[in-house]
């Protein structure tokens, strides 16, 4: 297992976050040939599009040094925003309207960035809620090649944020319920004001199942695991107070997401397998035990639950399929069974020389601890032994990052 060491610099107001061991940093882009594309997705703005889309349009005719285009992600809207969206591709250069039939901001994101032959992808709201002069620190790392994705964050030192209690309360505590459930190490998911390289887009976006607000979330996520360099600008930020985020419905949707990318790692899966084992062990211990002496009934009990047990690490916790395999890791599952037996029987004779005739519920709770233990080893056994050549092998297969 590969330990990331998180190391914050800090210059003036910026905060990069980079994994140690440091990666080796991507090829800067050529600053006479780079493009950037800022991609700003709508539903239903016609009363604020077209004086944000000229107020960006104005600002990256003065201030931004390399070549740019905007795209106007329009998803499914029902209001007039097409038209407006058309008239300004029309009376603007470097302006482009994408349409799509199907509402999410992250399938708009997916579709303008899967399409692009830009050198660097940007995406921000369309309510302009962060200051523009952010732009430039914010794409400047990923030209140089020194990060792989950059976000603007409202919760580092130096960012400058005026927004309700309520906002910034619901901010913190998902931000924070990111970091308990799946590690995450940059601070802020939710700002609409992102970028990333190309090519790390590209390789990303395959992964990346969320259509709708997690997406911003899900990239991320991917992106640390993945060890890529995030890079964070602490920004000046006014919230909209006309924002047509309905918070509930984003929450519950963010909450799936999180469930969903919590199942996607291989210690959650097994632990929910091992729980289902244990119960499942503990019921059919009590089965046996009408029948057979505790050491039988503690063997047969074991036995068949080791298999199950071993069968669904193997398909769902380890991901492998098929029958290559099945036979020796099964057999080398029966190894692992034999120490959890070893285990458990052990623990019930000590527990029959403290008490010759331990009621039931006492039994129960000794396996239960008992075999509490041995699921500790069986994980190393199962991750580092019985799957460890299936599992090597099926990551020599991932794609490469850099």
């Amino acid at each position: 297992m590969l330990v990331i060491v998180e190391v914050h610099h800090y210059f003036g107001d910026t905060m990069i976050t980079t994994p140690e061991p440091l990666p080796r940093p991507a090829p800067s882009l050529p600053l006479t040939t780079t493009q950037i594309e800022i991609v700003v997705p709508v539903y239903n703005e016609e009363v604020a599009l077209e004086r944000s889309i000229r107020r960006l349009h104005r600002f990256l005719c003065t201030n931004m040094p390399f070549a740019w285009r905007i795209v106007i992600a329009d998803n499914a809207s029902t209001d007039d925003t097409p038209r407006i969206a058309r008239s300004l591709a029309c009376a603007l250069a470097n302006v482009d309207v994408l349409t799509l039939p199907l509402k999410g901001r992250g399938r708009a994101l997916r579709a303008a960035w899967m399409d692009s032959d830009a050198d660097v992808l940007c995406y921000m709201d369309v309510d302009l809620s962060t200051d523009l002069r952010a732009l430039l620190p914010l794409i400047a790392g990923l030209v140089s090649g020194h990060s792989d994705v950059a976000i603007g964050t409202r919760l580092a030192p130096g960012s400058r944020v005026t927004r309700g209690r309520k906002r910034e309360l619901i901010s913190r505590m998902y931000n924070h319920l990111l970091r308990l459930t799946l590690g995450a190490r940059f601070s802020d998911a939710q700002c609409g004001f992102k970028a990333v390289r190309a090519d790390v887009a590209r390789r990303l976006l395959p992964s990346v199942l969320d259509d709708g607000w997690f997406f911003d979330t899900e990239l991320l996520v991917l992106a640390q695991r993945d060890g890529l360099r995030i890079h964070e600008v602490s920004v000046d930020w006014t919230d909209d107070p006309d924002s047509r985020v309905d918070i509930v419905s984003t929450a519950l949707g963010d909450l799936r997401g999180i469930r969903r990318m919590l199942l996607q790692r291989p210690l959650v899966r097994f632990v929910i397998i091992g729980l289902l084992s244990t119960i499942a062990y503990a019921a059919l211990y009590l089965l046996f035990r009408v029948w057979l002496a505790a050491v039988a009934a503690n063997a047969l009990a074991l036995a068949l639950t080791a298999v199950a047990n071993t069968q669904a690490n193997r398909h769902f916790t380890f991901g492998l399929r098929g029958r290559r395999g099945l036979v020796r890791q099964h057999a080398a599952g029966a190894l692992v069974y034999l120490l959890a037996l070893a285990l458990t029987g052990g623990a019930l004779a000590v527990l029959q020389a403290l008490d010759p005739h331990p009621a039931r519920g006492v039994e129960v709770a000794v396996l239960v601890g008992a075999s509490a233990f041995a699921t500790i080893s069986r994980y190393f056994a199962l991750r580092s032994w019985v799957f460890a050549r299936r599992v090597r092998a099926a990551k020599s297969l991932r794609p490469v990052m850099r």
